[in-house]
């Protein structure tokens, strides 16, 4: 089973098929894509181009299998597999609810687990619980306002930050701000905590919907082996 994260605007895919097209993978940079890497290996996906540290390479291929790897950085994954620049992206679901781009996501890996929470000082959890209009800072302003618009029914003023979002609530920028939570030892140690907890995140496969319709057995083999060595 997969499901089909849809945004509101139409796009058009520029896959090429032919008899021995490769499946092309886009891969998020860092951790990410070595755990995928170290995933594919024990289903018999390999390639050693990979592996060549000094390498400039921006695409490695393994020939015999007809697949192509290359690294992008996590937002530009799901671009990537809507405009079938690659048929198979891997990236972390925050990603993929913030893009919100049309593909299939099919698939949870398991790794790279943490939480998408509302964080704040203790202060700000009854401004929380009463709906009141409170700023809020992320790096995730969609996910921010589809949490607070559509689940809480609670008006916000949402603020981007790229960086520490953590500040906000320090310097007064905001009341409370939407991030990524690991361990919480960085909130605790700035006087912040879990307030709320929009979802769980882990790592997610996901497909260009053109990819699935015309390689469905390869991609549905691929999903298989996963499944049953996760």
């Amino acid at each position: 089973m997969w499901s089909c994260c849809l945004p509101i605007k139409k796009t058009e895919s520029v896959i090429i098929m032919s008899d021995d097209r490769y499946l092309t993978f886009a891969l998020g940079k860092g951790r990410l894509a070595n755990k995928t890497m170290e995933l594919f290996e024990k289903i018999g996906i390999t390639c050693e181009e990979m592996k060549e540290k000094d390498s400039r390479k921006l695409i490695f291929v393994n020939e015999e299998m007809k697949f192509k790897f290359f690294l992008a950085k996590g937002p530009d994954v799901p671009t990537y597999v809507e405009y079938g620049a690659a048929d198979i992206g891997v990236v972390g679901k925050d990603t993929i609810m913030e893009e919100n781009r049309r593909v299939y996501e099919v698939l949870d890996l398991g790794y790279g687990k943490c939480r998408m929470c509302v964080c704040g000082p203790e202060s700000a959890r009854e401004l929380l619980k009463h709906h009141e209009m409170i700023r809020v800072a992320s790096k995730y302003p969609n996910i921010a306002k589809d949490y607070f618009y559509n689940k809480k029914h609670q008006t916000v003023d949402i603020i981007k930050l790229n960086g520490s979002v953590e500040l906000g609530p320090i310097v007064k920028l905001s009341d409370v701000i939407v991030d990524i939570v690991e361990t919480g030892s960085t909130l605790k140690e700035n006087g912040l905590g879990v307030l709320e907890e929009i979802c769980p995140l882990s790592a997610r496969m996901i497909v260009n919907q053109v990819s699935m319709q015309m390689e469905p057995e390869r991609i549905k083999k691929l999903i298989h082996d996963l499944k049953a060595c996760l």
